[in-house]
């Protein structure tokens, strides 16, 4: 749960909402084959969670609030042969702004882990 303080009151959002809102954002991608669970934790949550249901775009998605800001780690397969800097690049900025977007919250930092070429 990530908890803001604001001059109103408080924002508190779910990190499932935050995993489901990157990880579709970073699937629209160019590029992006999928997502990769980053810990054991991940792939049983998602082996459970896919006998109920399709969609993985939360697996492979941890968000952290330091210091008031956000901290986005991704774990990504990409197509082989495509510029993987290019990639990146556009699913940092991608990433970003829908968050910003949706929630005004700052985003301090997107990391992006490849973990698989397809």
């Amino acid at each position: 749960m990530i908890k803001m303080e604001k001059p109103n009151g408080y924002i508190e959002v779910t990190n499932n909402y935050f995993a489901n809102l990157v990880g579709h954002a970073a699937q629209s991608c160019f590029g992006v084959t999928g997502m990769v669970n980053s810990s054991p934790y991940q792939t049983i949550k998602s082996a459970i969670k896919n006998k109920t249901s399709k969609d993985n775009s939360d697996q492979g998605v941890t968000v952290k609030s330091v210091n008031g800001n956000l901290v986005i780690d991704l774990h990504i397969s990409v197509s082989y042969g495509v510029n993987i800097s290019a990639i990146v690049e556009s699913i940092v900025n991608k990433v970003r702004y829908t968050v910003e977007e949706a929630t005004s919250l700052k985003v301090s930092k997107v990391n992006v882990y490849i973990d698989a070429l397809n």
